[in-house]
């Protein structure tokens, strides 16, 4: 995954170039969040690429509150985010964070980590994570830095609890459950479903209006998708795009996408076509649908060419 992938990992709300900043005295301020469900608090990151004036603050985090403890959703893109995430959690409630949980590795949703790493809360993280973070951390935090700054860029943590299949957490008379999945969007996503409303924390799964980014398998996050799409849920929250959006319906532009992808790459194969032919022609019926759409695509493309050439 190259330098401008791995940190272009964006979705919605300008508002935010806008925001407050910490204080003289370094206390984070707190940010506005939509409680998308009773106790389901959620900041929508903004639809840049990672830059100085946003922290990095460009993904959808948040957290869950039960009646005895709060789990994290993705601590944030750097340190700032972290800090100012967990500003908003000790304004919004006194109960302990006892979980964090990483949706994934990708520095935006992560990089806010050193946050929430002296509170004694249990770092959870999909069974192929660690590899990966020993792979990739110091090399996203080294990029992440030449545009933040070396400490404002933050810092990963190595989970302590894997995932290999399924998982639950009881935060109080609230159950999540947790599901590591197969190659899709990464090879180590990681979704929570919320029992009590129905939500589904879908992560980077789901992109909705920011065109998505394939740094797994085309073909297995569509089957991802179609296995997501069968759980009880109501709502579902994005990595990228608004707050929540209604489930299943929400898929339908991301499952469109992905599936033209494959279907005209899969035509460009089967008539001797190369990859240059399929980068200037796949997708582009999609350019006006989605935002940073020439931006993407052509990784896109390049990574899912490279994989159904093989089937």
């Amino acid at each position: 995954m190259n330098r401008r992938a791995a940190l272009r990992l964006a979705a919605g709300a300008a508002a935010w170039t806008q925001r407050p900043r910490a204080s003289f005295a370094g206390t984070a301020a707190p940010f506005a969040m939509a409680e998308v469900g009773p106790g389901i608090f959620v900041r929508r990151g903004v639809d840049e690429d990672a830059t100085a004036e946003n922290d990095d603050a460009i993904a959808n985090i948040g957290f869950i509150i039960g009646d005895e403890a709060v789990a994290v959703i993705d601590p944030g893109g750097s340190r700032t985010d972290g800090e100012r995430l967990l500003a908003t959690i000790r304004a919004t409630t006194g109960r302990p964070i006892r979980h964090v949980i990483l949706s994934h590795v990708h520095p935006d949703h992560i990089f806010g980590c050193g946050a929430f790493r002296d509170l004694g809360a249990t770092f959870v993280g999909h069974a192929r994570l660690r590899g990966v973070l020993v792979e990739r951390g110091e090399y996203y935090r080294n990029q992440l830095a030449d545009i933040l700054g070396f400490d404002e860029a933050g810092t990963y943590e190595m989970p302590k609890r894997f995932v290999e299949t399924s998982a639950t957490i009881d935060l109080g008379n609230r159950v999540l459950d947790l599901r590591a999945h197969k190659t899709a969007h990464t090879d180590n996503d990681l979704s929570v479903f919320d029992r009590r409303t129905a939500t589904l924390w879908a992560a980077d799964l789901l992109f909705v209006q920011r065109i998505p980014s394939l740094d797994g398998s085309l073909t297995g996050w569509l089957g991802v998708l179609e296995g997501l799409r069968a759980l009880p849920a109501t709502q579902a929250v994005p990595g990228h795009g608004p707050a929540s959006v209604p489930w299943p319906s929400g898929t339908d532009d991301e499952m469109r996408y992905l599936s033209t992808l494959a279907r005209e790459i899969r035509a460009i194969i089967a008539k001797g076509g190369d990859i240059e032919t399929a980068v200037e022609t796949v997708g582009q019926s999609e350019r006006s649908r989605w935002t940073l759409f020439d931006d993407y695509n052509g990784h896109n493309v390049t990574a899912a060419f490279k994989e159904l050439e093989w089937e």
